[in-house]
C-alpha cells in the first residue's frame, strides 16, 4: 500500500495523541522523566505534521475533522487533571472572587491575614502571596466573568478551552478569506501544538483569551472591518500588554476614530479598578524589577542597563519589527502577527513557555518555521519544575537554553540559505 501524505498524517496524529495521553497521566509529576520524555515525542511528532502540513497543497476535509476530533480528546484528557498548586490559575479564581466580594485585587494581598477568611482551598497557597495581582483589567473583568458562573479552576480551564476551539473557527474563516480555502488542515498547525494541551487544558492560561481576541482582530481586518479590529486589539492588549507591539501594522488600516473608540473602551474597563484617582498596575513593577525566567538576552542587557529601560528596549524591538513589516507588507497579512511578538518575547525579562500561545495562531505559513521550532525547542524548560522538587534554584540550565535557542536559530539559519539559493542568479551565461 503507497503511503500518502494523509496517512502519514493519521499516523503522526495517532503519535501525538498516545504521547499526550502518558504526558496528562503524568502532569502533577511535570518536568519529570514521563513527562519530559512523552512531551518530547509530542514535540518530535508535531513538527514532522507541520511539515507535512506545509508541504502539502491540500488534504481531504475528513483529515481536518479527525484532526480536530483528536485534538478534543487528548484536551479532554488534560482537563480531567487538576492544575498545578502554584500555577497561575489559583491567582486567577482569587481575583475573580475579590471582585465580586468588592475588593479591588490591585491593592489586596492575598497573604495579608486581614483577608485570610476571603480565601478557598484552591487559593489558599496561590504563587507569589506577597504580592498583589499584576494582570490587567481585561483579564481581571474575564476572571470575574467564569468565576461568577462557577467558583473553580476547572471552570476557567474550560472557559479557556472554549476560547481554543473559537480560535480554531475563526482561523477557519479567515482560510477562507484569505483565498487559502484549499488548505483547511494549516488549522491543524495551531490546534496539534502540544502547549495548547499542556498551558491551557492543563494548567490554564489567559493568553489564550488574548490569543483569540488578537485573531478576532486579524480577522475583523481581512474583511474591513476597522472598528471591531481596534477593539479587539485593545480589548487582547487589556488582557496582557505583549500585543501592543503590533500597533504599527494597524496604521492607516484603522481610522483614528476607531483607535480612539479602542482607547476608550480600555480606559472603561479600568474604572472599576481606579484607586483615588489612579491607574493601578499591581506588582507589574515588581515583575519586571525582579522575575526572570528563560530569558538570555535580558539577562546580558541587564548587567549593564536598570530593568526597567532593559524592558523598554524589548517593547521597542518588537514595535521595530512590526514598523519594519508594515513597510515591507503594504497589503495585509494576519500573518505577519507573529514576528513582532516574538521579537519582544526574545528580549523580555520572563519567557514561560504559555507566553508563546499568542502566537500560535500565526503560525499558518512556512516563513514562520522558526517560531514553529521555537514552541517545541522550549519544551526542555519544563525540567525547571523538576529540578525546584529537589530544591535547586529556578533557573533554567545553560544546556536548555542553548538547546531551545539553538534550534531556533538553526531554523533561522537553513531558511534563510534557502531562499538565497531561490534568489541566487547564474554567474556565468551559456552561450
Amino acid at each position: 500500500m503507497k503511503v500518502t501524505p494523509e496517512w502519514r498524517v493519521y499516523v503522526l496524529g495517532a503519535m501525538l495523541w498516545v504521547a499526550l495521553t502518558i504526558c496528562s497521566r503524568n502532569f502533577g509529576d511535570r518536568g519529570g522523566p514521563y513527562f519530559m520524555s512523552s512531551l518530547t515525542l509530542a514535540g518530535i511528532a508535531y513538527l514532522l505534521a507541520i511539515r507535512e502540513f506545509f508541504a502539502t497543497p491540500g488534504f481531504p476535509r475528513r483529515v481536518v475533522v479527525l484532526g480536530l476530533v483528536l485534538a478534543a480528546v487528548w484536551h479532554i484528557e488534560f482537563l480531567r487533571v487538576p492544575p498545578g498548586a502554584d500555577d497561575d490559575i489559583h491567582r486567577y479564581v482569587w481575583d475573580g472572587r475579590l471582585q465580586r466580594l468588592g475588593y479591588n485585587p490591585y491593592i489586596v494581598v492575598p497573604s495579608d491575614p486581614a483577608v485570610n477568611g476571603l480565601h478557598t482551598p484552591e487559593t489558599r497557597n496561590l504563587n507569589h502571596s506577597d504580592l498583589p495581582s499584576p494582570y490587567p483589567a481585561g483579564a481581571q473583568l474575564f476572571f470575574r466573568a467564569v468565576t461568577a458562573i462557577h467558583e473553580s479552576t476547572f471552570a476557567l480551564k474550560v472557559a479557556f478551552v472554549v476560547c481554543e476551539f473559537a480560535i480554531v473557527f475563526v482561523l477557519l474563516d479567515l482560510l477562507r478569506c484569505t483565498r487559502q480555502e484549499q488548505r483547511p488542515h494549516l488549522v491543524l498547525a495551531f490546534a496539534w501544538n502540544p502547549l495548547l494541551a499542556i498551558e491551557v487544558a492543563g494548567s490554564g492560561h489567559i493568553d489564550i483569551v488574548g490569543a483569540l481576541l488578537l485573531v478576532v482582530s486579524a480577522a475583523a481586518l481581512v474583511r474591513r472591518w476597522r472598528a471591531m479590529a481596534a477593539v479587539a486589539l485593545g480589548l487582547a492588549v487589556a488582557v496582557k500588554f505583549l500585543p501592543v507591539v503590533l500597533l504599527p501594522l494597524y496604521w492607516k488600516r484603522v481610522r483614528i476614530r476607531d483607535a480612539a473608540l479602542a482607547a476608550a473602551v480600555v480606559g472603561l474597563l479600568y474604572v472599576p479598578f481606579l484607586n483615588h484617582g489612579h491607574i493601578p498596575i499591581g506588582s507589574l513593577g515588581t515583575y519586571v524589577h525582579s522575575f526572570r525566567f528563560n530569558g538570555p538576552v535580558f539577562a546580558a542587557l541587564d548587567q549593564v542597563a536598570p530593568p526597567q529601560l532593559v524592558a523598554g528596549l524589548a517593547v521597542l524591538v518588537g514595535f521595530l519589527t512590526a514598523v519594519w513589516l508594515r513597510s515591507k507588507a503594504p497589503a495585509w497579512s494576519p500573518n505577519l502577527f507573529a514576528w513582532p511578538m516574538a521579537a519582544s518575547l526574545l528580549c523580555a525579562p520572563v519567557v514561560y513557555p504559555w507566553y508563546l500561545l499568542w502566537l500560535l495562531p500565526f503560525l499558518m505559513p512556512a516563513s514562520t518555521v522558526p517560531i514553529v521550532v521555537w514552541t517545541v525547542s522550549i519544551i526542555p524548560t519544563y525540567y525547571v519544575w523538576y529540578l525546584r522538587t529537589l530544591g535547586r534554584p529556578w533557573l533554567v540550565p545553560g544546556w536548555a537554553m542553548l538547546l531551545e535557542y539553538g534550534c531556533v536559530a538553526t531554523a533561522g539559519a537553513m531558511i534563510a540559505l534557502r531562499r538565497l539559493k531561490r534568489t541566487a542568479t547564474p554567474d556565468t551565461q551559456v552561450d
